[in-house]
């Protein structure tokens, strides 16, 4: 595993564990010789976690769109900061570069972000690992709606392990390592009564 693409917020959140998190995950990447690839910002946690790994000596590569650039102030010491055109350009560009996704604490953005890879390994589209780094039970409630849906019957079950969850950044990147992709999506006809 080469590089693993992280999604998260632009603000800090109210708990100092949440930038702790980051702090750890961005040590833990670099140890391990693993690139960041991030949105491309200086602020938030997304600043945090850039920050830890370029201290720790590692490599980031940041992705940006144009419209974002002053506003989420991009990053001036970066590994690479690409500019793009666009929020999917963003996205495309991440998916391209990166071997893995890991959602940190962040809102909507973030959820998008991570859902969007979530649905694309379920199609078949990439058989990367997605996984939830749930710092301070910041990501309960998404699990267990998770587990929800698929009592639901919403999410096959064979996908609800395909969102991998851990509070620690070793754990987590263990668990990418042994990741199997599940086979892809496929729909049963209802039969006609």
């Amino acid at each position: 595993m080469k590089s693993i693409a992280v999604f998260c917020g632009s603000s800090n959140g109210i708990l100092s564990t949440y930038k702790e998190g980051a702090v750890k995950l961005g040590n833990e990447l670099a140890r391990q010789g693993i690139t960041l690839i991030y949105g491309g910002a200086s602020v938030g946690i997304m600043g945090t976690v850039a920050d830890a790994v370029l201290k720790s000596g590692g490599k980031v590569v940041g992705v940006i769109p144009k419209m974002l650039e002053d506003r989420e102030i991009s990053h001036p010491n970066l590994t690479e900061l690409i500019i793009v055109d666009s929020m999917h350009e963003r996205k495309k560009k991440m998916t391209e570069l990166a071997d893995g996704f890991i959602a940190l604490p962040g809102g909507p953005g973030t959820l998008e972000e991570f859902f969007e890879v979530f649905t694309w390994g379920q199609l078949g589209l990439h058989q990367k690992p997605c996984g939830i780094l749930n710092i301070d039970h910041y990501y309960d409630l998404l699990i267990a709606f998770f587990e929800y849906m698929n009592k639901q019957q919403f999410l096959q079950d064979k996908y609800l392990s395909m969102a991998m969850v851990d509070s620690d950044p070793a754990n987590l990147l263990e668990k990418f390592r042994t990741f199997t992709p599940p086979s892809i999506k496929t729909y049963i006809k209802e039969s006609q009564t």
